[in-house]
Protein backbone atom coordinates (compact mmCIF):
# COMPACT_ATOMS: atom_id res chain seq x y z
CA UNK A 1 0.00 0.00 0.00
CA UNK A 2 1.57 3.26 -1.15
CA UNK A 3 1.76 6.10 1.38
CA UNK A 4 -0.11 9.31 0.59
CA UNK A 5 2.08 12.37 0.13
CA UNK A 6 1.63 16.14 -0.09
CA UNK A 7 -0.33 16.75 3.08
CA UNK A 8 -0.80 20.39 4.09
CA UNK A 9 0.72 21.86 7.24
CA UNK A 10 -0.34 24.75 9.45
CA UNK A 11 1.99 27.19 11.20
CA UNK A 12 1.14 27.77 14.85
CA UNK A 13 1.45 31.18 16.48
CA UNK A 14 4.92 30.30 17.83
CA UNK A 15 6.23 29.25 14.41
CA UNK A 16 5.91 25.49 14.93
CA UNK A 17 4.64 23.59 11.90
CA UNK A 18 1.84 21.03 12.40
CA UNK A 19 0.29 18.65 9.85
CA UNK A 20 -3.26 19.88 9.35
CA UNK A 21 -4.86 16.44 9.38
CA UNK A 22 -4.25 13.97 12.19
CA UNK A 23 -5.53 10.69 13.54
CA UNK A 24 -7.69 10.97 16.64
CA UNK A 25 -7.93 8.06 19.08
CA UNK A 26 -10.84 9.16 21.31
CA UNK A 27 -12.90 6.08 22.21
CA UNK A 28 -10.38 3.82 20.46
CA UNK A 29 -10.00 0.73 22.66
CA UNK A 30 -6.42 0.34 23.88
CA UNK A 31 -6.13 -3.07 22.21
CA UNK A 32 -6.98 -1.49 18.82
CA UNK A 33 -5.09 1.78 19.20
CA UNK A 34 -1.53 0.60 18.47
CA UNK A 35 -2.62 -1.04 15.22
CA UNK A 36 -4.62 2.04 14.17
CA UNK A 37 -1.66 4.35 14.82
CA UNK A 38 0.76 2.09 12.97
CA UNK A 39 -1.66 1.84 10.05
CA UNK A 40 -2.14 5.61 9.92
CA UNK A 41 1.60 6.29 9.98
CA UNK A 42 2.10 3.73 7.20
CA UNK A 43 -0.54 5.52 5.11
CA UNK A 44 1.21 8.85 5.58
CA UNK A 45 -0.34 10.52 8.63
CA UNK A 46 2.24 12.46 10.62
CA UNK A 47 0.00 13.85 13.37
CA UNK A 48 -1.51 11.77 16.19
CA UNK A 49 -3.86 13.20 18.84
CA UNK A 50 -4.50 11.42 22.13
CA UNK A 51 -5.22 12.36 25.76
CA UNK A 52 -4.51 11.13 29.26
CA UNK A 53 -8.26 10.62 29.78
CA UNK A 54 -8.50 8.30 26.76
CA UNK A 55 -6.43 5.68 28.54
CA UNK A 56 -4.47 4.77 25.41
CA UNK A 57 -1.32 6.94 25.41
CA UNK A 58 0.83 3.86 25.99
CA UNK A 59 -0.67 2.17 22.92
CA UNK A 60 -0.13 5.30 20.81
CA UNK A 61 3.55 5.07 21.72
CA UNK A 62 3.56 1.40 20.81
CA UNK A 63 1.99 2.20 17.44
CA UNK A 64 4.66 4.81 16.79
CA UNK A 65 7.42 2.31 17.51
CA UNK A 66 5.70 -0.42 15.50
CA UNK A 67 5.45 1.84 12.45
CA UNK A 68 9.18 2.52 12.46
CA UNK A 69 8.70 6.16 11.50
CA UNK A 70 11.32 8.58 12.77
CA UNK A 71 10.08 10.31 15.94
CA UNK A 72 11.07 13.71 14.57
CA UNK A 73 8.68 13.26 11.66
CA UNK A 74 5.58 12.70 13.80
CA UNK A 75 3.61 15.45 15.56
CA UNK A 76 2.39 14.02 18.89
CA UNK A 77 -0.40 15.81 20.73
CA UNK A 78 -1.93 14.90 24.08
CA UNK A 79 -4.05 16.48 26.80
CA UNK A 80 -3.85 16.97 30.55
CA UNK A 81 -6.96 15.80 32.39
CA UNK A 82 -8.69 17.96 35.00
CA UNK A 83 -7.73 15.76 37.96
CA UNK A 84 -4.09 16.67 37.19
CA UNK A 85 -4.68 20.44 37.10
CA UNK A 86 -2.54 22.60 39.35
CA UNK A 87 1.04 23.72 38.77
CA UNK A 88 3.01 20.81 40.24
CA UNK A 89 0.32 18.32 39.31
CA UNK A 90 0.46 19.34 35.65
CA UNK A 91 4.24 19.14 35.55
CA UNK A 92 3.84 15.57 36.77
CA UNK A 93 1.06 14.96 34.23
CA UNK A 94 3.59 15.77 31.52
CA UNK A 95 5.99 13.21 32.98
CA UNK A 96 3.25 10.56 32.99
CA UNK A 97 2.26 11.29 29.41
CA UNK A 98 5.81 11.36 28.07
CA UNK A 99 6.62 8.08 29.82
CA UNK A 100 3.51 6.34 28.51
CA UNK A 101 4.15 7.60 24.99
CA UNK A 102 7.82 6.69 25.28
CA UNK A 103 9.11 10.08 24.12
CA UNK A 104 11.36 12.81 25.51
CA UNK A 105 9.38 15.73 24.09
CA UNK A 106 5.75 16.40 23.21
CA UNK A 107 4.88 18.48 20.16
CA UNK A 108 1.64 19.87 21.60
CA UNK A 109 0.27 19.62 25.15
CA UNK A 110 -3.15 21.08 25.88
CA UNK A 111 -5.62 21.36 28.76
CA UNK A 112 -8.58 19.06 28.10
CA UNK A 113 -11.34 21.19 29.67
CA UNK A 114 -11.71 24.71 31.11
CA UNK A 115 -13.17 23.21 34.33
CA UNK A 116 -15.08 26.35 35.42
CA UNK A 117 -15.71 24.98 38.90
CA UNK A 118 -11.96 25.09 39.66
CA UNK A 119 -10.64 27.65 37.21
CA UNK A 120 -7.84 28.76 39.53
CA UNK A 121 -6.39 25.26 39.12
CA UNK A 122 -6.89 25.55 35.35
CA UNK A 123 -4.79 28.72 35.36
CA UNK A 124 -2.10 27.06 37.49
CA UNK A 125 -2.08 24.12 35.07
CA UNK A 126 -1.61 26.45 32.12
CA UNK A 127 1.28 28.18 33.90
CA UNK A 128 2.88 24.74 34.18
CA UNK A 129 2.45 24.35 30.41
CA UNK A 130 4.25 27.68 29.99
CA UNK A 131 7.14 26.32 32.07
CA UNK A 132 7.27 23.11 30.02
CA UNK A 133 7.36 25.20 26.85
CA UNK A 134 10.16 27.40 28.18
CA UNK A 135 12.13 24.30 29.18
CA UNK A 136 11.76 22.77 25.72
CA UNK A 137 9.88 19.73 26.98
CA UNK A 138 6.93 20.67 24.75
CA UNK A 139 7.04 22.53 21.44
CA UNK A 140 3.61 24.16 21.69
CA UNK A 141 0.82 24.51 24.25
CA UNK A 142 -2.91 25.02 24.02
CA UNK A 143 -6.40 24.36 25.31
CA UNK A 144 -9.49 22.35 24.44
CA UNK A 145 -13.18 23.19 24.73
CA UNK A 146 -12.47 26.79 25.80
CA UNK A 147 -15.25 29.25 25.05
CA UNK A 148 -14.48 32.98 24.51
CA UNK A 149 -15.06 33.89 28.16
CA UNK A 150 -12.76 31.06 29.28
CA UNK A 151 -10.07 32.38 26.95
CA UNK A 152 -10.51 35.91 28.30
CA UNK A 153 -10.04 34.73 31.87
CA UNK A 154 -7.02 32.60 30.96
CA UNK A 155 -5.29 35.30 28.93
CA UNK A 156 -5.76 37.81 31.75
CA UNK A 157 -3.73 35.65 34.12
CA UNK A 158 -1.09 34.03 31.89
CA UNK A 159 1.65 35.11 29.50
CA UNK A 160 1.54 32.88 26.43
CA UNK A 161 -1.39 32.80 24.03
CA UNK A 162 -2.49 29.20 23.36
CA UNK A 163 -1.40 27.87 19.99
CA UNK A 164 -4.48 25.68 19.57
CA UNK A 165 -8.05 25.44 20.82
CA UNK A 166 -9.49 21.99 20.14
CA UNK A 167 -13.29 22.19 19.99
CA UNK A 168 -16.33 20.25 18.82
CA UNK A 169 -16.64 21.42 15.22
CA UNK A 170 -18.55 19.82 12.35
CA UNK A 171 -21.16 21.05 9.85
CA UNK A 172 -24.01 20.78 12.38
CA UNK A 173 -22.08 22.75 15.05
CA UNK A 174 -19.62 25.29 13.68
CA UNK A 175 -19.07 27.50 16.77
CA UNK A 176 -18.63 30.84 14.94
CA UNK A 177 -18.21 32.84 18.17
CA UNK A 178 -15.39 30.61 19.38
CA UNK A 179 -13.71 30.65 15.98
CA UNK A 180 -13.96 34.46 15.92
CA UNK A 181 -12.36 34.75 19.37
CA UNK A 182 -9.62 32.29 18.43
CA UNK A 183 -8.85 34.25 15.27
CA UNK A 184 -8.64 37.52 17.19
CA UNK A 185 -5.96 36.00 19.43
CA UNK A 186 -4.11 34.07 16.70
CA UNK A 187 -5.23 30.70 18.09
CA UNK A 188 -5.67 27.83 15.62
CA UNK A 189 -9.03 26.03 15.59
CA UNK A 190 -8.69 22.27 15.80
CA UNK A 191 -11.84 20.23 15.20
CA UNK A 192 -12.68 17.23 17.30
CA UNK A 193 -15.57 15.19 15.89
CA UNK A 194 -14.68 16.84 12.55
CA UNK A 195 -16.89 14.49 10.53
CA UNK A 196 -19.74 14.62 13.03
CA UNK A 197 -19.01 11.33 14.74
CA UNK A 198 -20.54 12.62 17.93
CA UNK A 199 -23.86 12.92 16.10
CA UNK A 200 -24.01 9.15 15.65
CA UNK A 201 -22.08 7.68 18.59
CA UNK A 202 -24.45 5.35 20.48
CA UNK A 203 -25.39 5.71 24.12
CA UNK A 204 -26.25 9.41 24.34
CA UNK A 205 -29.87 8.63 25.13
CA UNK A 206 -31.51 10.81 22.51
CA UNK A 207 -32.37 10.80 18.83
CA UNK A 208 -29.85 12.53 16.59
CA UNK A 209 -29.56 12.84 12.86
CA UNK A 210 -26.12 11.82 11.70
CA UNK A 211 -24.34 14.51 9.74
CA UNK A 212 -23.02 11.67 7.57
CA UNK A 213 -26.57 11.27 6.22
CA UNK A 214 -27.16 14.94 5.45
CA UNK A 215 -28.65 15.40 1.99
CA UNK A 216 -26.53 18.45 1.15
CA UNK A 217 -23.30 16.70 2.08
CA UNK A 218 -24.30 13.55 0.17
CA UNK A 219 -25.11 15.64 -2.90
CA UNK A 220 -21.76 17.47 -2.80
CA UNK A 221 -19.98 14.17 -2.16
CA UNK A 222 -21.64 12.57 -5.19
CA UNK A 223 -20.58 15.47 -7.40
CA UNK A 224 -16.95 14.89 -6.41
CA UNK A 225 -17.23 11.08 -6.29
CA UNK A 226 -16.18 11.21 -2.64
CA UNK A 227 -17.68 10.27 0.71
CA UNK A 228 -19.47 12.68 3.03
CA UNK A 229 -16.58 12.28 5.46
CA UNK A 230 -14.06 13.30 2.81
CA UNK A 231 -16.13 16.36 1.92
CA UNK A 232 -16.28 17.43 5.57
CA UNK A 233 -12.54 17.03 6.01
CA UNK A 234 -11.92 19.02 2.85
CA UNK A 235 -14.24 21.74 4.22
CA UNK A 236 -12.10 21.98 7.36
CA UNK A 237 -8.82 22.06 5.45
CA UNK A 238 -9.93 24.71 2.98
CA UNK A 239 -11.06 26.94 5.85
CA UNK A 240 -7.65 26.70 7.51
CA UNK A 241 -8.49 24.38 10.40
CA UNK A 242 -6.82 21.32 11.83
CA UNK A 243 -8.96 18.19 11.96
CA UNK A 244 -8.39 14.90 13.78
CA UNK A 245 -10.84 12.27 12.51
CA UNK A 246 -11.00 9.10 14.57
CA UNK A 247 -11.16 5.57 13.20
CA UNK A 248 -9.64 2.16 13.87
CA UNK A 249 -10.74 0.72 10.51
CA UNK A 250 -7.79 0.66 8.06
CA UNK A 251 -10.01 1.45 5.08
CA UNK A 252 -11.58 4.46 6.74
CA UNK A 253 -8.25 5.66 8.10
CA UNK A 254 -6.96 5.70 4.53
CA UNK A 255 -10.14 7.23 3.09
CA UNK A 256 -9.99 10.05 5.64
CA UNK A 257 -6.51 10.88 4.38
CA UNK A 258 -7.42 10.85 0.68
CA UNK A 259 -8.59 14.47 0.71
CA UNK A 260 -5.64 16.39 -0.73
CA UNK A 261 -6.42 15.94 -4.44
CA UNK A 262 -9.78 17.67 -4.85
CA UNK A 263 -11.27 21.02 -3.89
CA UNK A 264 -14.66 22.37 -2.93
CA UNK A 265 -15.98 25.51 -4.58
CA UNK A 266 -16.78 28.63 -2.57
CA UNK A 267 -20.46 27.90 -3.16
CA UNK A 268 -20.07 24.38 -1.78
CA UNK A 269 -18.21 25.66 1.26
CA UNK A 270 -21.03 28.14 1.90
CA UNK A 271 -23.67 25.42 1.56
CA UNK A 272 -21.86 23.36 4.20
CA UNK A 273 -21.50 26.41 6.46
CA UNK A 274 -25.27 26.89 6.21
CA UNK A 275 -25.91 23.46 7.76
CA UNK A 276 -25.01 24.75 11.24
CA UNK A 277 -27.75 24.01 13.76
CA UNK A 278 -26.07 25.70 16.70
CA UNK A 279 -26.68 22.65 18.88
CA UNK A 280 -23.83 21.18 20.91
CA UNK A 281 -23.67 17.38 20.96
CA UNK A 282 -20.73 16.99 23.33
CA UNK A 283 -20.47 18.08 26.98
CA UNK A 284 -21.09 21.75 27.74
CA UNK A 285 -17.75 23.30 28.80
CA UNK A 286 -19.57 25.61 31.22
CA UNK A 287 -21.11 22.74 33.19
CA UNK A 288 -19.02 21.40 36.07
CA UNK A 289 -18.78 17.61 36.13
CA UNK A 290 -16.89 16.81 39.33
CA UNK A 291 -17.63 13.09 39.12
CA UNK A 292 -15.88 13.03 35.75
CA UNK A 293 -13.27 15.73 36.42
CA UNK A 294 -12.01 13.89 39.51
CA UNK A 295 -11.21 10.70 37.57
CA UNK A 296 -7.59 9.88 38.45
CA UNK A 297 -5.02 9.36 35.71
CA UNK A 298 -2.83 6.32 36.43
CA UNK A 299 0.90 6.63 36.85
CA UNK A 300 3.15 5.55 34.04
Amino acid sequence: MEPIENQPTLTLNNGVSMPALGLGVFQSPPEETAAAVATALGIGYRHIDTAAAYGNEREVGEGLRRAGVDRGDVFLETKVWVSDYGYDETLHAYEKAAAKLGVDQLDLLILHQPAPDRFERTVAAYKALETLLADGRVRAIGVSNFMPHHLDRLLAETEIVPAVNQIELHPYFTQPEVRRADAEHGILDQAWSPIGGITFYPGWGEQRRSVMEDDTLLEIAAQHERSAAQVMLRWHLQQGRSAIPKSTDPGRIRQNFEVFDFALSSEELARIDALDRGVRNGPDPDVARPERFDMPIPEA
